[in-house]
């Protein structure tokens, strides 16, 4: 989405959070469901899939590739699959907006095709960091030439025959695992991926799902190239990374209680819930069961007196996209978070460790960035006028700080929030939260 109308929101301070809530469906999950649908043979129905940005970048990417995709009304998804090397040269570029997932995990597939093609994206994807991919896939013997610096574009030369690599990733990214993995399906022999760190494994339990066998030995996740997937059928659970404004404004919030329902709780991607609770909150996980081999929960969260810790360096991994709304948790909380061992959040959407610390600074916390994170003394906030960089994750997060600020907060920039979580102001609202879209 264009950033030259400068999308605003407008929050006053104080409120309290109650109600069920039902968060729009995991962004990862739904990119995968796109990718490995259009890739099997048969019909893949979809349902929960995420209407954001994102996710719909992937969409119309493989459109662009001539899959038949049908939807989303509601949600719902039905996938036309063409089988692995049924994919045909899009008419000119793929734009994938912002999308980081689209353009590191698609790397790997089209690195298997036989036509060539170039892909794009936003000012913000722009400027992220590429190597990481088309190093490895160099080493499998894909031919791909990026923009200067090692950013997108990406020029991916098909009609390279690739030979199975292992790969041990020089630091936790399941972006990087997925991409080598993907594009092992389409190499001479097996190709496997060790990881320092454990990272969200759904494209592990996916290709499972669609029938392709991935073998895992500790933090080695291996497969065998030339197979071949097989439709099935998806039920996306609500994302936590989505979930998780609600778990720290109903945390920091007085006489709060909130529920979020059919919330996604794979083990590699509940680093908030863990780091929330080391910090106190009172979190439950209640109704627990599993769908299409990923487990989801209702989460009950109730108002708590946080204290400030030092964040565990193993759990950095599996609460990586969550920081920024952690981020005001530590500035409730009753003395000192450090965070350290994050220098992947200086290359996401922003700089989300310089950004926050400066948007705190900005609200009168004692906020220290630090070269791999941060530490952040807790105490009153002040309400503010913060710019979010065209980052989702940070817009949303200061928008839940003035729950405990002592005047309004303006965010500016926030047209990105479309990426994830399309219905966020209209769900804050009805929550409690009080919340005005401008522009």
């Amino acid at each position: 989405m264009s950033s030259e109308i400068n999308i605003q929101f407008k929050v006053q301070p104080g409120g309290s959070l109650h109600g069920n809530i039902r968060v729009p469906g995991d962004k990862s999950i739904s990119h995968r469901s796109i990718m490995l649908g259009s890739l099997a043979e048969g019909v893949t129905h979809v349902s929960g899939f995420l209407e954001g940005d994102d996710a719909l970048a992937t969409l119309k990417a493989f459109r662009a590739m001539g899959v038949q995709i049908d939807g989303p009304d509601d949600g719902k998804v039905v996938i036309h699959g063409v089988g692995m090397h049924g994919l045909k040269a899009p008419v000119g570029v793929l734009d994938v907006g912002n999308s980081g997932t689209s353009i590191r995990l698609m790397a790997g597939l089209l690195a298997g095709q036989g036509f060539d093609v170039e892909m794009v994206g936003d000012a913000s994807l722009s400027k992220r960091p590429m190597r990481r991919v088309t190093e490895p896939l160099a080493l499998m013997g894909a031919k791909i030439d990026t923009g200067e610096g090692g950013t997108p574009p990406l020029y991916v030369h098909g009609d390279s025959p690739l030979k199975g690599i292992n790969y041990t990733l020089p630091m936790a990214s399941a972006q990087v695992k997925s991409c080598v993995l993907l594009a092992g399906m389409y190499a001479e022999g097996d190709t496997s991926v060790t990881e320092p760190a454990p990272t969200r494994d759904h494209t592990e339990r996916m290709l499972q799902g669609f029938g392709y066998e991935v073998k895992r030995d500790g933090s080695t996740a291996t497969l065998t190239g030339g197979g071949s997937l097989k439709a099935a059928d998806i039920d996306v659970p609500s994302d936590i990374s989505s979930a998780a404004f609600f778990m720290v404004a109903a945390t920091i919030a007085a006489d709060s209680d909130v529920t979020l329902e059919h919330v996604g709780v794979n083990p590699t991607r509940t680093g908030v819930i863990d780091i929330l609770r080391l910090m106190g909150a009172q979190i439950d996980l209640i109704n627990e069961g599993e769908v299409g081999g990923e487990p989801v929960a209702d989460i009950r969260i109730r108002s708590s007196k946080l204290k400030g810790i030092h964040i565990p360096e193993d759990l950095v991994p599996l609460a990586i996209d969550e920081f920024p709304a952690l981020f005001i948790a530590a500035a409730c909380a009753d003395g000192k978070t450090v965070l350290t061992g994050a220098e992947e959040l200086r290359v996401k959407e922003s700089d989300r460790i310089q950004v926050m610390a400066d948007g705190l600074i900005r609200m009168g916390i004692n906020a220290e960035p630090t070269t791999d994170g941060i530490v952040i003394e807790g105490g009153q906030m002040a309400g503010a006028e913060v710019v979010s960089h065209g980052d989702h994750r940070i817009a949303m997060s200061f928008a839940v700080a003035a729950l405990r600020t002592q005047g309004e907060m303006i965010i500016n920039d926030c047209a990105n929030v479309t990426t994830s979580f399309p219905n966020f102001v209209s769900l804050a609202s009805d929550a409690g939260l009080k919340i005005e879209l401008m522009d």
